[in-house]
């Protein structure tokens, strides 16, 4: 049987562009694990069941909430708790900004995250012209000066790219922060961004890991079908499934690959040289997930804050933790009489954080969530997840980088995934809407 669509990948990319795809198409979905949700899953951590990858999806970014709704699931938001970050020796409020460019240079001097030097660098901003592509850090740097990178926009770069600021594309990561730059002082127009009161955040009641299932349902899905080569099939594709010693052969028209950068590079090996080249260069940082359920009377005192995050010019083996009884409280309600709190472990270019234990995964969180917010319980229950090459890294050039990989794709084939358009959930499912229009378009 010769399918309509074949999607390659089980995470919110691959379903959701099956999704879009269902109502006019025959569609199956191929999944090589024995699960679907890629980076949304649930686990139980002392009889509750929390997120162990994303917990969150963007709210002023529409495509994520208006999926979850859709779909019939409440969409809620964290509460009122505030953030931290540990800087030069204690945890300080973190100042509103804009990826690190501060809205108010009063509420930063009043943080503390700053040294005077830095504070008075921050004040002098040098205002140059912006041609092309830079990386964050190298533009704010420029601008605003290093301590401002190293203490503010590292910390919050690391906690949704797991990367380092001078690596990564500031068209493609924080656009409208190389808007700004390119239009004249980001300090005077971060100053004249109006408050709001339109949550930053969303998420699920029972966790972001309950999206795929409902996205799922009614498709095509089969799991444990690892795709292992695709190669032309006179009008359309054969794409061989399974082992070596027991190979199956699923016929489609159109293919959309819904994978990680390396194992789609490696599929387009022989049917797109150019594309697989490009999509090779992306790299990944891997992360891990800590997850603890600590007695909730022995970090009630915490309940006013949402967590903290960690610059690594700090040189601490975390680099952000979530008080996720205090940030959600549909986590609170389901804890019962435990909280639930998370840390991750992670960046690129410290693999060897990562070359431990999942014991000396807990055992380091512990120590630092002693020494840096006071938490000095015995958990009752943990969880280790590890998130092997998860966050991918958008260089500087990525979007070149992107229009190059699609523009030599053979006709039926189309990409999407946090590799291509954006890491946050509501980037993803942008990516796969669009690469469902490619294949309409290509009939």
């Amino acid at each position: 049987m010769r399918h309509d669509v074949v999607v390659v990948g089980a995470g919110i990319a691959g379903l959701t562009a099956a999704r879009c795809l269902s109502a006019t198409h025959d569609v199956l979905v191929l999944e090589g694990s024995p699960a679907i949700g890629g980076k949304l899953r649930l686990a139980r951590v002392a009889g509750v069941s929390v997120d162990v990858g994303a917990e969150a999806m963007l709210n002023r970014r529409p495509e994520g909430v208006a999926l979850a709704r859709e779909l019939g699931l409440e969409v809620v938001h964290p509460s009122s708790a505030t953030s931290r970050i540990f800087s030069r020796g204690a945890l300080r409020s973190l100042p509103r900004s804009l990826m690190g460019v501060p809205f108010n240079l009063d509420e930063v001097a009043a943080s503390g995250v700053l040294s005077e030097a830095g504070l008075a660098r921050l004040s002098a901003e040098v205002v140059r012209a912006v041609h092309q592509d830079v990386s964050v850090g190298d533009l704010v740097a420029e601008r605003l000066g290093d301590e401002v990178v190293d203490r503010l926009v590292e910390p919050l770069l690391g906690g949704v790219y797991a990367g380092r600021a001078r690596h990564l594309s500031a068209a493609a990561t924080v656009p409208q922060l190389l808007a700004m730059a390119r239009r004249g002082s980001l300090l005077e127009q971060a100053g004249a961004i109006p408050p709001s009161d339109v949550p930053v955040f969303a998420g699920l009641p029972g966790g972001m890991g309950r999206l795929p299932a409902a996205v799922a349902a009614g498709l095509q899905v089969r799991t444990d079908a690892p795709v292992r080569e695709i190669r032309r099939d006179g009008s359309g594709w054969a794409l061989t499934i399974g082992s070596a010693h027991a190979a199956e052969t699923v016929l489609a028209r159109h293919v959309v690959l819904a994978t990680p950068a390396a194992p789609t590079a490696r599929l387009l090996a022989e049917t797109s040289p150019e594309a697989a080249g490009e999509i090779a260069g992306i790299e990944s940082a891997s992360v891990a997930v800590v997850t603890l359920a600590f007695p909730l009377a022995a970090v009630a005192g915490l309940a006013d804050r949402s967590g903290f995050l960690v610059p690594p010019v700090e040189q601490r083996g975390i680099k952000a933790s979530t008080f996720s009884f205090a940030k959600w409280d549909w986590v609170r309600a389901a804890g019962g009489d435990h909280a639930i709190v998370r840390t991750s472990l992670g960046r690129m270019g410290e693999e060897r954080t990562l070359q431990a234990t999942d014991e000396a995964l807990v055992a380091r969180s512990l120590a630092e969530l002693a020494e840096l917010a006071g938490i000095s319980a015995i958990p009752v229950d943990t969880h280790v997840q590890r998130w092997g090459g998860g966050l991918p890294q958008y260089s500087v050039g990525h979007l070149d980088r992107m229009e190059r990989v699609r523009s030599s794709l053979p006709v039926g084939l189309a990409v999407c995934g946090a590799w291509c358009d954006g890491v946050g959930i509501p980037a993803v499912i942008a990516s796969a809407r669009r690469a469902a229009a490619e294949v309409v378009r290509a009939q």
